[in-house]
């Protein structure tokens, strides 16, 4: 329950703005919200004002602000452990990797386990160029895979650019997008065999031997929920064979539920060689990512030191919720409740929005995972703010969240989209009431246009 107290609303804002230094900032021109409490799929600040978390904080927060059960597992397992080295065996640790890979795609038997998504894609590029003997890796523009030196060299996005440069073995190519396609497609059909042929002249003129490895998100996550077409991700995985490369998976921010499924790739029948995870494992309660790695990888180094490690891997207050997780998804049918809620209330409810809206360019998603693109002209397909827009360019966005947030509604914008990503636990009226407020804030969207 939300409750007024505007003298610790003072109190967080000025030791936030006076000693926290905040990531992707600059410093003094943020005013961080101070945040009271959440429940659920809400949360709420010190002046009592109460907000529908759509992003579930950073798409981490699959089961929500305080799940009881998650919350009991961290409680339960302080009381008994709060900690042990990685290099002795725990209960929780064990329990949960056995669970991990149970929902694995076949062959995939062990689990590295790490801080966060950024080192899992580290150490999942490491293992593969050890493995392979080849260092170069191919990245999609359009993607992001963390912050850390080799991670954000792999990432796609504008905040590579400043850290850059950073891991010279990595080689970006474009990725299936079709409705701002790079091949110039006009279907899904077109999109796929065309990427395909773009990412193969790409592997034969960078050299598969030099190629340890390709990393892509199962669906593209911040840079604009793009579900690979039908045929693709089967496609990366054939040539990946064909070259002799490591197929990296990268579902930090869509594994655990988000899409439906434990792991995004069984929904497009394509098995990796390695898939990294975080987020949604244990809804972000306490710092935990890993590495799900195929029994050949796993036994290459049966006999042969793997040169990576850290101090908390899997460690037991974060292995604790996660395993709690696993309980509380087949307890509570999770995985069948996102495919419902996806198919019933979101698609329909954001393809009406798209025909009412004319800043509407297009829908797309799955499950608990949608973004919608928003434009100035939906013929030419103008975004309505420019790339990597801030500022006064960035007006039209910043007026969308700001009309969202007034309503009561916390919002996932990114350039020019605004991405649908609720706590996968989000009662139906929630997740209505939600889109309702998305809705009427488009009108800030229309009135943009001109």
């Amino acid at each position: 329950m939300s409750i007024t107290d505007l003298d610790a609303d003072a109190r967080v804002r000025a030791n936030d703005r006076g000693h926290v230094f905040h990531s992707w900032s600059a410093q003094a021109l943020i005013d961080p919200l101070p945040v009271a409490g959440g429940e659920g799929a809400t949360f709420w600040d010190y002046a009592g004002n109460r907000y529908l978390d759509f992003s579930s904080q950073l798409v981490n927060l699959n089961l929500g602000h305080q799940h009881p059960d998650l919350v009991a597992a961290i409680q339960r397992q302080a009381g008994e452990l709060a900690t042990i080295q990685p290099a002795m065996a725990n209960d929780v640790r064990g329990e949960l990797a056995r669970r991990i890979v149970e929902v694995a795609p076949a062959g995939m038997s062990k689990v590295f386990f790490t801080n966060g998504g950024a080192d899992a894609n580290e150490n999942a590029v490491r293992m593969a160029r050890l493995v392979t003997g080849k260092r170069k890796v191919l990245a999609m523009y359009r993607s992001y895979h963390g912050n850390t030196s080799t991670a954000i060299t792999l990432t796609g996005d504008p905040r590579r650019w400043a850290n850059e440069p950073a891991d010279a073995s990595v080689v970006h190519f474009f990725g299936p997008y079709a409705y701002r396609s790079a091949f110039h497609s006009s279907s899904e059909e077109e999109e796929t065999a065309r990427a395909l042929e773009h990412l193969e002249q790409t592997i034969i003129l960078e050299g598969a031997s030099t190629i340890g490895a390709i990393i892509l998100e199962t669906v593209v996550g911040t840079n604009g929920v793009l579900v690979p077409p039908p045929g693709y991700l089967p496609g990366v995985r054939a040539l990946c064979d064909k070259y002799g490369i490591v197929y990296i998976a990268d579902e930090v921010m869509v594994g655990f539920g988000r899409i439906g499924e434990w792991f995004a790739v069984e929904a497009f029948d394509v098995t990796p060689d390695l898939i990294t995870f975080a987020k949604g494992v244990n809804s972000g309660y306490v710092p935990l990512g890993g590495v799900v790695i195929s029994d050949a990888i796993a036994a290459h180094f049966d006999t042969v030191a793997f040169p990576g490690g850290l101090t908390y891997s899997g460690h037991p207050l974060a292995c604790a919720p996660g395993v709690a997780t696993f309980e509380v998804f087949e307890r509570d049918g999770i995985l069948e409740r996102v495919r419902d809620l996806g198919a019933r209330v979101v698609e329909p409810r954001l393809r009406a929005m798209a025909e009412r809206h004319p800043s509407v360019g297009e829908v797309r998603g799955r499950g608990l995972f949608w973004a919608i693109e928003l434009v100035r002209d939906r013929e030419t397909r103008e975004p309505l703010v420019p790339f990597n827009a801030t500022g006064p360019a960035a007006a039209p966005m910043t007026a969308f969240a700001a009309a969202c947030k007034k309503a009561g509604l916390w919002p996932f914008t990114h350039f020019n989209r605004v991405h649908v990503a609720p706590p996968l636990v989000i009662g139906e009226e929630d997740l209505v009431r939600g889109l309702d407020i998305i809705d009427e804030a488009l009108t800030v969207a229309d009135e943009a246009m001109s």
